[in-house]
Formats: C-alpha cells, sequence, structure tokens
C-alpha cells in the first residue's frame, strides 16, 4: 500500500477501537431508523474544512454537500450530470429539511482560480464550473480594493451568488415562501476558526 492508505487504514483502526464503540448505539439507530439531519450545509471540497467538526455535529445531525468553492448551480434540468442540485433536490423533497446553510471560507483556490482567470491545467471542469460564479468576480473587479480584499470579498460574493441561484429552484424558493426553509450565509476562516453569517443587510459578522 501507499503511504497514504496505510494512514487512512492507520486512521480506521483507531476510529473502529474508540470512535466506534461510543458511537455505536447512535449509528444503529441511524441505520434502523434512517436520517434525519437538521441542516443542509454546501461546503467546499477544500480538506482543510469539516463542517462537522466546525459544528461539532454527530453522525446523522448534517447533510453536506461538498465541491469546488461550495456553488449551487442554478435550477437547470436537462440530460447533464448535476451532482450538486441531486444532493440539494433529494434533502429538501425527499427529507424535507428546513435549513440550508452555503459556507464559503477563507484562502478558496477556486475564488483565486476565478480572480486570476486561470486555473493552469485544471481547465477540463474547474474553469467551466467556476463560471457560475463570474457574477461575483464582476461586482468585486469594481472595487478599488486591494488583491488580498478582492479575494475576501470574492469569496464573500461566491456565497451570495450560490443563496440566489438557490431561489431558481422552484421548491426551495416555494419552501422559503412559505417558511419550510430558511436559507443562510456563512464564512469561515480556516486560520482563524471565526464563523461569520451573512445577515439582512449583506455584511457577514462574526458569531463569537
Amino acid at each position: 500500500m501507499t503511504q497514504a492508505l496505510d494512514e487512512l487504514v492507520a486512521g480506521y483502526r483507531r476510529f473502529r477501537g474508540s470512535t466506534w464503540p461510543d458511537r455505536r448505539l447512535l449509528l444503529e439507530d441511524l441505520a434502523a431508523r434512517g436520517q434525519r439531519p437538521l441542516a443542509v450545509v454546501i461546503a467546499c471540497a477544500d480538506s482543510r474544512l469539516d463542517p462537522s467538526a466546525i459544528f461539532d455535529a454527530a453522525p446523522g445531525a448534517l447533510f453536506v454537500v461538498r465541491n469546488v468553492a461550495n456553488l449551487v448551480p442554478p435550477y437547470q434540468p436537462d440530460a447533464a450530470y448535476h451532482g450538486t442540485s441531486a444532493a440539494l433536490e433529494f434533502a429538501v423533497k425527499g427529507l424535507g429539511i428546513s435549513t440550508i446553510m452555503v459556507m464559503g471560507h477563507a484562502q478558496c483556490g477556486g475564488v483565486q482560480a476565478l480572480m486570476a482567470d486561470e486555473a493552469g491545467a485544471l481547465t477540463d471542469f474547474v474553469m467551466p464550473w467556476m463560471q457560475i460564479a463570474a457574477r461575483a468576480r464582476a461586482r468585486v473587479r469594481q472595487t478599488g480594493a486591494t488583491a488580498a480584499e478582492r479575494q475576501t470579498m470574492c469569496e464573500h460574493e461566491t456565497v451570495k451568488v450560490s443563496l440566489e441561484n438557490l431561489m431558481t429552484f422552484p421548491w426551495v424558493a416555494a419552501a422559503v415562501l412559505d417558511g419550510r426553509l430558511r436559507l443562510q450565509g456563512a464564512y469561515y476562516g480556516i486560520a482563524t476558526g471565526v464563523l461569520e453569517f451573512l445577515g439582512p443587510d449583506g455584511v457577514f459578522q462574526p458569531l463569537l
């Protein structure tokens, strides 16, 4: 095996030896009764980001959807493949989840590629995918901010774009309008551990 596989196997053995016994009853109940998550969290695939750890959530508590740059595409039911949209449909229509959180984060590589309009060799899927957030980049470029400030601003704006796109899904919009579903934007600082919530005024504010 490779070193990576060796480490995964070692981690699994620690899980079976300590974590599994402590959570066995919970996991057996989830297996028998099905999942009843509290919320959907749409997060980036970045390995430094772990929604379950950030919210100290037990198995079964969060329905996590991860992709590059925590993006939600617009509603577009066609013959193409739509992993994020399929997960949202399952969560909202199948599980009846009442909260969807879009959680952006600092130092997002997808946003960096979008702002530079350059992803190196990542041209087959990454750059086409990041065009979902093209209007976020356009909003930021209209400012006189520094490059670092524009990166953070664009990370914030991608969360807003995803929230806007969520409302293009008819069954999301209907549930929001009749009070069955709440949408929430959030932003996490990897180095600081600080979580910010997007307020009604369009500004992110730390929870702490």
